[in-house]
């Protein structure tokens, strides 16, 4: 920017106001604010040092005057909370009492009872020794009485003996017949067979027709079928009840092939029990 040399009431419009001791200016404010935070903070350490001060002297004080003076100390204690520490007290005494009483009983019964053991250990049969006489009397009068009725009391055993035998039997026997009539369970099964023909040609009514004809104690045929296989054949699918005891799988299998004309196998389908 370009100041003119002259300075003419025209050109002082245009030219712009320069401060060029402003740092100055500046730096004595901040001195100042610095001057003034420092004055600040002085006098509030200088108070919280003087009330600390004054903390510590009334302690000294109080210590001092509680030294010198022991006995006041204590009777301002006494009057405030004496009564009630006295009753404590004199609680805690007589608990106190209590349990000493309580302690000294249950160790004397300790003791005795330790006595006791140590006694009996020593010579268990002592005490038993006294009464020894007098169960020895009674002993021998209940000899003397079973010397006097001696005949009539076998006499009534025997018979005892043979009339509880005779009505032991008895009940065993009515047990026997009663486990005899009771009918026994039997076993049963219920089996599916499938009887496939040699081709499409066999007659499967004749098949079924043969397998039926089959007939034994124990065995009961039921519902059949024709379930188709392939190429136009059919197998015949039965069932049958069975007792277990008295018809198995390899006799229906055996009889049902021995139709060789119409049979070429038999499997077993279904085997269930009842």
């Amino acid at each position: 920017m370009t100041v003119p040399n002259t300075l003419t009431p025209q050109n002082m419009d245009s030219v712009e106001p320069v401060w060029f001791d402003r740092f100055r200016v500046e730096e004595a404010e901040y001195r100042y604010q610095q001057h003034l935070a420092d004055q600040h903070s002085g006098l509030v350490v200088k108070e919280g040092t003087s009330s600390i001060l004054n903390e510590i002297a009334r302690a000294r004080q109080n210590i001092q005057n509680s030294l010198s003076f022991p006995g006041e100390g204590l009777q301002v204690g006494t009057s405030v909370g004496g009564t009630e520490v006295f009753a404590r007290l004199s609680t805690l005494e007589q608990e106190n009492k209590d349990l000493r009483k309580i302690t000294n009983d249950l160790k004397a019964l300790v003791l005795k009872l330790e006595s006791r053991v140590v006694s009996l250990e020593r010579g268990g049969a002592a005490p038993t020794n006294s009464p020894a006489k007098p169960v020895q009397k009674e002993e021998e009068d209940e000899d003397d009485d079973d010397d006097d009725d001696d005949i009539d009391l076998f006499g009534s055993d025997d018979e005892a003996d043979a009339a509880a035998e005779k009505l032991k039997q008895e009940r065993l026997k009515a047990y026997q017949e009663k486990k005899s009539k009771k009918p026994a369970l039997i076993a049963k099964s219920m089996i599916v067979l499938d009887v496939k023909p040699w081709d499409d040609e066999t007659d499967m009514s004749e098949v079924e027709k043969s397998v039926r004809s089959i007939a034994t104690d124990g065995l009961v045929w039921g519902q059949s079928k024709l379930v188709p296989l392939a190429y136009g054949i059919k197998k015949l699918q039965i069932s049958c009840v069975v007792e277990d005891d008295k018809v198995g799988t390899d006799f229906l299998e055996e009889k049902i092939t021995e139709f060789e004309d119409y049979v070429q196998s038999v499997d077993i389908a279904a085997f269930n029990k009842l």
